[in-house]
């Protein structure tokens, strides 16, 4: 899962980020409605959590437009604005949900988890190969029932090499990935990161391994 936080408090960032990651979801966080239009355009996100109070304008503007090009998407409003009357322009303007500041980071993780699963377009099957399980929705890898635990950015590496099981993922696609927005990751990174997975794999008796194509990516494959 990759989120969009649209939010100018960097502290409220850091906070939601440290969340989401726990959560074994990406997080793009921008803090003007410029920037996240862009950031939408540019990437493809299962969530936007959006502030009503930024720097350039009023969040409404940005979730009109984002109900005129992407009709789609759900949109969870965070903001301190907490009348009843303003809860109900955010609603009306086409908000899915509204979530009055401050509040605690374990409702909104689990409003969003309540969201996604009612948007079908973010529904994703449990991921499997050899004994290997995984579960888009709760971010849980298993062997044989016994989890395996990962850091966010592994959990998110092992999902993407599963979704494309037998096939060869380019290493640019998952730099681009696995990269925060307006952050890259580098080479070094990525090839860390692939390091500790197979470290993790080769503990248990997965039946599936990482193998490097030289000059291209990576592959998951069945043994």
């Amino acid at each position: 899962m990759r989120l969009l936080l649209v939010e100018d408090s960097p502290r409220l960032t850091e906070l939601i980020n440290e969340t989401m990651h726990d959560a074994g979801w990406r997080l793009d966080g921008v803090s003007t409605l410029r920037d996240a239009e862009a950031a939408i355009a540019a990437r493809e996100h299962d969530l936007v959590l959006l502030d009503l109070g930024l720097p350039d304008g009023d969040g409404l503007q940005l979730l009109q437009w984002i109900r005129r090009e992407h009709v789609g998407l759900p949109v969870l409003i965070i903001t301190a604005r907490g009348s009843v009357d303003e809860r109900i322009a955010g609603l009306d303007a086409g908000a899915d949900d509204y979530l009055v500041k401050p509040f605690h980071h374990r409702e909104l993780l689990s409003r969003c988890r309540a969201m996604l699963r009612r948007n079908p377009n973010a529904i994703q099957p449990v991921l499997e190969a050899g004994a290997l399980r995984y579960d888009p929705a709760t971010a849980e890898l298993t062997c044989e029932g016994a989890v395996l635990p990962l850091p966010p950015r592994e959990r998110s590496l092992i999902e993407i090499l599963l979704r494309e099981v037998g096939r060869v993922v380019p290493k640019r696609r998952l730099e681009t990935a696995l990269s925060e927005y307006g952050q890259e990751l580098s080479s070094n990174a990525l090839e860390l990161a692939v390091s500790r997975v197979r470290k993790r794999l080769q503990s248990v008796e997965t039946g599936v391994q990482i193998e490097t194509v030289r000059g291209i990516g990576y592959l998951l494959r069945t043994v």
